[in-house]
């Protein structure tokens, strides 16, 4: 478990983190989300040690980092943003380097080894030197090491920033997998990696807690959640009669051939009168459909308000 209480990270008088509070537990993989300059990068760098707060508290598994640092360390897999390593060393000399700094030791090294290799698909690229290797490839080296030492925490700073579709499918089910009986904490500004692979999301702005719930907690603070969302064959009718349906509260031009239709919570489902309506109508429509929400519309909203 990870405890964070009311930290702050202060550089002058800037304040990058404001007050955190945070509890995580495992089997959680939380989703870290905000704008540039929110102070994400900041707060994982003192929940792996490598920044000190200028005040607060971290306990991991009840034990306070400032006081045991060296035992939580080993217990903390951190792939920091941009994944650094040597460059003139290939793959497996890199990996074998972070294996030794570890303390892994002959059998062990060499199944740690092995296992990594085959769960981040580096067999390709072992022998290659990590300059010479693509973003995506050198990625996946920087999530390696950060695994090896099979880690109780996992600290991933954009672990999908440079990868193509393939290649983030491929990380994000590493993640799940990984993530069964640890904690695993995803810093991003991307927000479709919160509903692919999060059980959990915080979302900071200005170094202040805005938001801590689930996905589905967050997608339903949106203001299209559960909307009725109606596609239209070419330009949009004269859709004024939808306005004066029971229930509706608003309906919204979302494109060119795209309305979502709000209604009152308590009303219940307006799929029925709305299909009436628009056969009544003679309209043709290419789809009519429920919508979960707007995850950026609510990411915006929320990291707006904050002064």
């Amino acid at each position: 478990m990870i405890q964070i209480t009311n930290l702050t990270k202060k550089f002058g008088d800037f304040v990058a983190v404001d007050n955190l509070n945070l509890e995580i537990k495992a089997g959680d993989i939380v989703g870290f989300l905000g704008p540039n300059g929110a102070g994400k990068s900041t707060s994982m760098k003192m929940i792996t040690g490598f920044l000190e707060p200028s005040s607060g508290e971290i306990k991991i598994n009840d034990k306070n980092l400032k006081a045991a640092p060296i035992e939580i360390k080993q217990k903390i897999g951190y792939l920091p943003e941009g994944a650094p390593a040597y460059g003139d060393m290939t793959v497996l000399q890199f990996l074998s380097f972070i294996a030794d700094t570890r303390g892994l030791k002959k059998a062990q090294k060499k199944q740690k080894l092995q296992e990594v290799v085959d769960k981040v698909e580096l067999q390709s690229v072992l022998n290659r030197q990590i300059d010479n290797l693509s973003k995506g490839f050198k990625r996946r080296v920087g999530l390696a090491q950060a695994i090896i030492h099979d880690p109780q925490v996992l600290i991933l700073d954009e672990p999908t920033d440079g990868l193509d579709p393939n290649q983030k499918h491929q990380v994000r089910a590493l993640i799940k997998n990984l993530s069964k009986d640890k904690i695993v904490i995803i810093s991003t500004h991307i927000l479709e990696e919160v509903s692919a692979v999060c059980n959990r999301a915080v979302i900071i702005a200005k170094g202040k807690k805005v938001f801590d719930g689930t996905p589905f907690e967050l997608q339903s603070k949106s203001k299209y959640n559960q909307a009725l969302n109606v596609e239209f064959e070419g330009q949009l009718p004269d859709i004024s009669q939808l306005k004066l349906a029971p229930g509706v509260t608003d309906v919204v031009q979302r494109t060119d051939t795209m309305i979502s239709i709000l209604s009152h919570e308590s009303y219940g489902n307006i799929f029925p009168q709305i299909m009436d309506l628009i056969h009544l109508q003679g309209w043709s429509i290419k789809a009519m459909y429920n919508e979960q929400g707007q995850l950026d519309d609510v990411f915006r909203e929320l990291t707006q308000e904050v002064a």
